[in-house]
């Protein structure tokens, strides 16, 4: 039988590291929400015979992934991320802006207004707004309109929040990270949208 701290190595390496061959993961290559929030639970010995890694394979640093809870409207229009440590509230374009447009429309307001509530509520003070479209036209166009919808859904944030302890970072990224697949208009209409995350309040 095999005993917990042996069973509990072999389970963090199972959920918690990934095998490389000779190269090692790097943080700013994760996506927007993937950090680690915690460390490993246990620290895995590489060189614990148990261990099988092929040949010149090394362990990348072990990174501990929140559990997340996913809520989306029938309709798409918005997605919510929960995780134990953090907030993630999607917005689709459509939603917030005409097509090919970063001039917020009447209803958008009222949206984040709410999203800014709930920021209230937790008492964050860090704030991250990030834009994204879908694959369709040229990258560059996808990088600055995501970037200036994320700046026009900042902007009513921060209005209404008035708060200047919060710090705000804004980011558009274009075609990077789609959230569903661009083959279909379905899965583009979901990629086009506007994130606002923040830490959630420490029980």
């Amino acid at each position: 039988m095999t005993s917990p701290p042996r069973l509990m190595t072999a389970l963090a390496v199972l959920l918690a590291t990934t095998l490389y061959g000779t190269t090692t993961a790097h943080a700013e290559d994760d996506p927007p929400g993937t950090e680690p929030s915690a460390s490993a639970p246990v620290d895995v010995d590489p060189n614990d015979p148990d261990l099988k890694l092929p040949d010149g394979a090394t362990l990348a640093q072990a990174k501990v992934l929140d559990i997340k809870s996913v809520v989306e409207e029938q309709s798409g229009d918005e997605r919510r991320e929960d995780t134990n440590t953090s907030v993630t509230l999607a917005l689709q374009a459509e939603v917030l802006f005409g097509k090919d447009s970063s001039k917020l429309g009447a209803e958008a307001k009222s949206r984040i207004t709410g999203i800014a509530d709930e920021i209230r509520t937790q008492n964050a003070t860090r704030v991250r707004v990030f834009g994204f479209t879908d694959d369709l036209g040229s990258s560059a166009h996808g990088d600055v309109l995501s970037k200036r919808r994320a700046n026009a859904v900042h902007d009513v944030l921060s209005q209404s929040l008035n708060d200047a302890g919060i710090t705000y970072e804004v980011r558009g990224y274009g075609e990077q990270y789609p959230i569903a697949d661009n083959a279909t208009e379905a899965g583009r209409k979901k990629n086009r949208r506007v994130e606002v995350s923040f830490p959630r309040t420490e029980p």
